[in-house]
């Protein structure tokens, strides 16, 4: 099984599997199998450290430090996987008792007051909730460009039917776009945040696993029925260990996919392939239809479909086609621009108001 390199609250971890090469089927799996990115886009971030729940909400309106933690070697894409742990062995346990629940703020109910944004598109509108407590870059990234006007006028650059759309790129081509340092940032994957339907994510650099100002909202509505019995499975095993941290304390399968982010994939679907590799720091929670219509724009790839399945996002000018990219040595590249919308949609403008649950 490949190794796969994360940091829980701090603590790198081996995880003994990777759920792409589990389930090849789900798009943006690109990097399974391989020793490195190749220009895939999945890199594994190895070395990134998640912040724990201790960490303050960002102020989206501080100064920013442009040496804060754009450190290059956060990501590295020619990390090597460990394919070291014997497939044969017998599974190790633990005691789920002694762990603690992992937090989903994605499940719970927006709190009255709480700060969102909308983005006003020209299919209608969504209300965005953040995470700073799990994402604090991210969030404050976006929400300093947002209040600063960056986005508006943007179009969605990239839509992949049902199953993602992309934007946050001024110039519109999906290869250009800054962070607020002036230099990307390191991504802050999370095993509390999961890329399930709604979720919005940040796209990585192709080459650097590094954030600017580009970002994916899920769209995927409907797991395949290999990957929602790969999910099923995991159930079962909620206390065998998936990795350990750097300090040798156990990881169960329990903090990675909890049952509750299980079921809440086999209810309205999402990419969990990329679990622990794109970082949520936001999610919909109101103007799914508006979603919904976005992602079933028509693009040349829908209008003459390619042989191939979907394409991996990424702030870079070519991407890799996930169904032949398993070979990372020789990955395939996608023209991006078959993923534009045939008539531009764009975001008008991003207003932030108080949350007031109806």
């Amino acid at each position: 099984m490949n190794g796969n390199s994360k940091s829980i609250n701090g603590k790198k971890v081996l995880l003994g599997f990777f759920y792409g090469c589990l389930a090849a089927s789900i798009m943006l799996t690109s990097s399974c199998g391989s020793s490195g990115s190749n220009g895939s886009g999945a890199e594994t971030g190895t070395g990134t450290t998640v912040t724990g729940s201790t960490e303050a909400a960002a102020d989206p309106n501080a100064t920013a430090d442009p040496n804060a933690t754009a450190d290059p070697n956060a990501a590295d894409p020619n990390t090597t996987a460990d394919v070291s742990a014997d497939p044969n062995a017998t599974p190790q346990t633990v005691d789920l008792s002694q762990y603690p629940d992992v937090p989903l703020p994605q499940l719970d109910p927006v709190p009255d007051g709480e700060e969102v944004a909308v983005l006003h598109t020209d299919d209608g509108d969504m209300t965005l909730r953040f995470f700073p407590t799990y994402a604090p870059k991210a969030v404050q990234n976006f929400k300093t460009l947002a209040k600063s006007g960056y986005y508006d006028g943007n179009i969605i650059n990239r839509v992949f039917p049902n199953e993602y759309v992309q934007s946050g790129d001024p110039t519109g081509s999906g290869t250009g776009g800054q962070s607020i340092w002036g230099q990307p940032f390191p991504a802050e994957p999370s095993p509390t945040l999961h890329n399930i339907y709604g979720a919005v994510s940040m796209v990585l650099d192709q080459t650097s696993g590094m954030q600017g100002s580009q970002f994916m909202i899920i769209a995927n509505k409907q797991l395949s029925d290999d990957n929602k019995a790969t999910l099923e499975s995991y159930k079962g095993i909620q206390d065998q260990v998936i990795g350990t941290t750097s300090d040798g304390q156990a990881v169960p399968y329990a903090e990675i996919f909890p049952t509750k982010i299980i079921d809440k994939y086999l209810e309205s679907g999402g990419v969990p392939g990329i679990d622990m590799q794109y970082a949520v720091f936001a999610q919909v929670v109101g103007g799914l239809d508006v979603l919904d219509k976005i992602a079933s724009a028509p693009t040349p790839a829908s209008e003459n479909p390619p042989a191939s399945e979907s394409p991996q996002p990424t702030d870079s000018g070519q991407t890799t086609d996930s169904a032949q990219a398993t070979d990372a040595a020789s990955p395939t590249p996608v023209d991006s621009t078959q993923y534009k919308p045939v008539t531009d949609i764009k975001i008008n403008s991003i207003t932030f108001e108080p949350y007031k649950a109806s």
